[in-house]
């Protein structure tokens, strides 16, 4: 256990390949996941305290991926305690934080404090895994080694997070290069197929079969350069050409394209929009996004259920859900849903097809609108969420 020291600087020596190993792992900014969620709620449980945090520190700023009962009212890193908590490499205790007056400057309303470090296996502290309360506090010996303990599960949670990410990179980088290898001959079938439809005097089988080759290899086609396409969106090649929409406009020719889909198990797709609200995107890609996440919700609910869409606006952005009663989501599912050809366990409800791009798809754009999108899901049979969150212009 360390009581906490003030050095002279919060910013370490090895800040720049510090920071360089934190966005290694691609966490900051991202939304809350439940694993990390259940870690600091355990944390709280074992000090008996309302409020615990993980967070992570960016060079300005301090980043929560957990934040239980709103333990840090600033996320400036210059006013925070874990930014100096983080420099230690053993448990950090503040028992009461009114006995030490050079801590008047954070966090008034905390009395207790303890912050167990986050680190690397090569000893890079990327942030903490901290508890505190509004009361003093007296940590024993068994509760601060819990916290140290549960401080590596995040670490081991990070890891594997980011390990399944780059396996999936790898399988995706590999799929790209068998698109192009397969795109070649589909174009010289379809091209040698309609020359043999247009051939007179040929049997009228053989030009039926000929048509029929041709059009699916057109659509084989279609989907090869969908997948290209959205690589070439990943790769911020794209530029966006925006134009201002009315939501409630967009959402009702959006619902007219689902309608037919949930229409056929008995569905009804709510959209539910409080104000007018206007939004600078691209037309057609803010409603491929939406088109997407309704069908998926309609693909994976039962028959006579409903799925909400619930439009909310922020200051300088909006956020949409797009809420469903159907089979839900694991922690698994959650990890990889936004990954191309994910193996999920879920399934569609009345054996629809899914391709497995449609979610991957959805990602992209959103990314090429500096968007957020994330889901929740209680479990499997609970239902899933999907937010969406868009600046307005």
């Amino acid at each position: 256990m360390t009581k906490i020291s003030f050095p002279e600087n919060i910013i370490p020596a090895n800040e720049e390949n510090r920071f360089e190993k934190l966005t290694s792992f691609e966490i900051l900014d991202t939304p809350a996941e439940k694993a990390f969620d259940t870690i600091a709620s355990l944390a709280a449980e074992v000090f008996n305290v309302p409020m615990a945090g993980i967070n992570f520190i960016a060079k300005e700023y301090v980043f929560f991926k957990s934040n239980i009962g709103n333990i840090e009212k600033s996320n400036l890193r210059k006013n925070s305690l874990c930014s100096i908590a983080m420099l230690s490499e053993d448990v950090t205790v503040i028992d009461d934080k009114t006995d030490d007056i050079r801590l008047n400057n954070y966090n008034d309303e905390v009395r207790f404090y303890a912050a167990a470090p986050l680190l690397t296996d090569d000893g890079y502290a990327l942030g903490t895994l901290c508890v505190s309360d509004v009361v003093p506090h007296n940590p024993d010996s068994r509760q601060l080694t819990i916290l140290k303990s549960l401080a590596t599960m995040v670490m081991d949670k990070l890891e594997t997070r980011i390990s399944i990410r780059k396996t999936l990179q790898a399988q995706d980088d590999r799929l790209h290069v068998l698109v192009h290898d397969l795109k070649n001959p589909m174009t010289t079938i379809s091209l040698q197929s309609e020359l043999m439809s247009r051939i007179t005097g040929v049997d009228e089988k053989i030009t039926l079969i000929a048509g029929k080759i041709n059009a699916q290899s057109k659509s084989i086609i279609d989907k090869l350069n969908h997948i290209l396409s959205s690589a070439k969106s990943v790769k911020g090649t794209y530029k966006l050409q925006k134009e201002k929409l009315n939501i409630i406009d967009v959402f009702n020719e959006i619902k007219n394209i689902t309608s037919l889909s949930a229409k056929k198990k008995l569905q009804t797709v709510l959209i539910d929009i409080k104000q007018n609200i206007e939004i600078y995107s691209e037309k057609g890609k803010f409603i491929e996004i939406f088109k997407q996440l309704i069908g998926n919700a309609i693909k994976f609910s039962n028959y006579g259920t409903e799925i909400k869409v619930l439009v909310f606006k922020n200051s300088e952005t909006i956020t949409i859900a797009v809420k469903d009663s159907g089979i839900g989501l694991n922690e698994a599912d959650l990890e990889q849903v936004f990954t191309k050809f994910a193996v999920m366990s879920s399934y569609a409800t009345d054996n629809e097809n899914a391709n497995g791009l449609g979610l991957a798809l959805v990602k992209m754009l959103v990314d090429l609108h500096k968007g957020k999108i994330w889901a929740e899901s209680d479990g499997k049979n609970q239902g899933s969420t999907f937010y969406v969150e868009l600046p307005i212009k």
